[in-house]
């Protein structure tokens, strides 16, 4: 439908509907004698008569008054069109995959994705768990995801970042644990303990700082058993099977069974959400947007070029 026909719809409409051609003139914002010839342009590629007029009357021939809903319906659906494309060109519609693993899974994810859910209906968040800060930075670089939760210094050159929490290391051992009531420990004190560790094959940076901490303390950690996430390591900690180094956000989440001593001296790990700088996604933006409201002032890093 060229822009002329759907000018003529819209001329056919407000007549059909005021059934006085000066009011419909005057609704239209136009002049009497541009909307006639437009009525009668219509009718003649329609190759009937839409409207009986005389001096006193106009009104609907039959075959105007089959035209009212479809030319309605069709208007309509046009309408429906501009704003969808508006509101995907704004971000308000669209798809955007999200990674994450460990304590984003309680701590940051969820402010987020209920605020999208709130602020952005038209935005799909999917969800992808147990993506590690390393494995989400090479899917966010080869575009199988869009955003992920990622632990900085974020290693993959072309990311952009913006910071969302710190976090420091801290000790996770059973409640009956000969250390339970300590409080702080040295790392050093751990170098007898069996531990219960994150995989270290799919880039955790919970996993690299422990191991990069023990070394430091004079001993390599003896691994007992491997969890597939934090939750488990911990459900593993609260059986006696070992002793685990996590983040202090769990604190928060209160796990039956386990005590969470201080680390002297705790290495911190700043949480950042790593998106690639070159995504141009409105929707990807439009969360973006969400997520500087949510998180405050975190802070923003561009991409590095090259590599």
């Amino acid at each position: 439908m060229g822009s002329m026909e759907i000018r003529q719809l819209i001329s056919f409409l407000a007549v059909a509907e005021e059934l006085h051609f000066g009011r419909a003139a005057k609704r239209l914002h136009m002049a009497q004698p541009p909307l006639s010839q437009q009525i009668r342009r219509l009718e003649q590629e329609l190759g009937t008569r839409l409207f009986e007029r005389s001096t006193r009357a106009v009104r609907l021939t039959s075959a105007g008054e089959a035209l009212v809903e479809p030319a309605r319906a069709a208007l309509d659906s046009l309408r429906a069109a501009e704003r969808a494309a508006r509101a995907a060109g704004r971000g308000e519609v669209g798809r955007v995959r999200v990674g994450f693993a460990g304590a984003s899974s309680h701590e940051n994810l969820p402010p987020l994705a209920l605020a999208v859910r709130r602020e952005l209906p038209g935005v799909e968040m999917v969800l992808e768990g147990r993506v590690y800060s390393e494995i989400a930075s090479r899917r966010i670089l080869d575009g199988s995801l869009d955003l992920g939760f990622v632990h900085m210094p974020a290693r993959s050159d072309g990311l952009a970042t913006r910071g969302v929490a710190v976090d420091e290391l801290c000790v996770a051992v059973s409640a009956g644990h000969r250390l339970a009531q300590a409080g702080t420990v040295r790392m050093a004190d751990l170098s007898s303990e069996d531990f219960v560790s994150l995989p270290p094959d799919v880039g955790s940076s919970i996993h690299a700082a422990t191991t990069r901490a023990c070394i430091a303390a004079g001993f390599d950690p003896k691994i007992v058993q491997v969890a597939p996430d934090s939750l488990t390591q911990l459900a593993l900690v609260a059986t006696g099977v070992g002793v685990a180094v996590t983040l202090s956000s769990w604190r928060r989440i209160h796990q039956p069974g386990v005590t969470l001593l201080g680390l002297m001296s705790a290495p911190r790990l700043e949480t950042a959400l790593a998106w690639r700088a070159d995504n141009e996604s409105p929707a990807l933006r439009a969360v973006l947007a969400v997520a500087d409201r949510i998180y405050g002032e975190g802070r923003t890093s561009p991409a590095k070029r090259g590599g």
